[in-house]
């Protein structure tokens, strides 16, 4: 503590006067709602004083307790309005130490976007942003040379292995790969070649006595077909 706060006291800041003073008005308040309840309970009392004085035709009584009715009733008012001027003052407080509080923020905010800014390099952000760039290519080429290469590996064989299975199973159905794959069946070129026998020459001789050389060519025909 130095002497001058020893001397005019703790030096007080604009904050710290605006919460004593929301703290001195929230009292007030509270104080005032007290006095009122314990007014508008003294109200019903006398109402019910002024009833019994009536019964009883003690009319001065009634009367000296009625004024005291209408004056309870018009401090009640009173304290109403008390009370809301103290809220509305209360109110301006709060807003106040609301802006002031939003003003430091932003204060706050505002120095850091600074020091960030300052701080912050923007060719070396470009010169990271295209080595990104760079190395991403790179490492997408060897990703795709890679999964080539795996396809490749994987690849091998299968076309033999898909033929192996065709054959093994046309072998299971009785049917021969080769005739499956284009082949003339023996039972086609029989019926060809006995359809080339038919055609003969306009003229020639049916029977036996036929040409020898046709006969050769029936004799070797007739042998295929055993």
């Amino acid at each position: 503590m130095n002497i001058l706060e020893w001397a005019f006291g703790k030096r007080i800041t604009p904050q710290e006067r605006l919460r004593k003073n929301q703290r001195m008005l929230d009292k007030a308040i509270r104080e005032l709602d007290q006095v009122r309840v314990k007014l508008e309970k003294q109200e019903k009392t006398l109402v019910g004083q002024i009833k019994q004085s009536a019964q009883k035709g003690q009319m001065g009584a009634a009367k000296i307790q009625a004024k005291d009715l209408v004056r309870t009733r018009r401090y009640v008012e009173k304290f109403y309005g008390m009370r809301s001027q103290l809220q509305k003052i209360s109110l301006r407080l709060q807003t106040h130490r609301t802006n002031e509080q939003m003003m430091q923020s932003m204060k706050g905010a505002t120095m850091a976007l600074g020091s960030m800014n300052r701080s912050m390099n923007l060719p070396a952000l470009q010169r990271i942003a295209m080595e990104f760039e760079r190395e991403t290519a790179i490492m997408d080429e060897r990703q795709e040379m890679m999964d080539d290469a795996i396809d490749d590996a994987m690849d091998t064989g299968i076309e033999e292995e898909g033929d192996e299975v065709v054959e093994q199973v046309l072998e299971e159905i009785g049917v021969d790969l080769n005739q499956a794959f284009g082949e003339t069946p023996t039972g086609l070129q029989s019926d060809k070649v006995a359809d080339g026998r038919v055609a003969q020459a306009i003229g020639a001789p049916s029977g036996g006595g036929g040409d020898p050389g046709d006969d050769d060519l029936q004799a070797r025909l007739d042998s295929l077909r055993k």
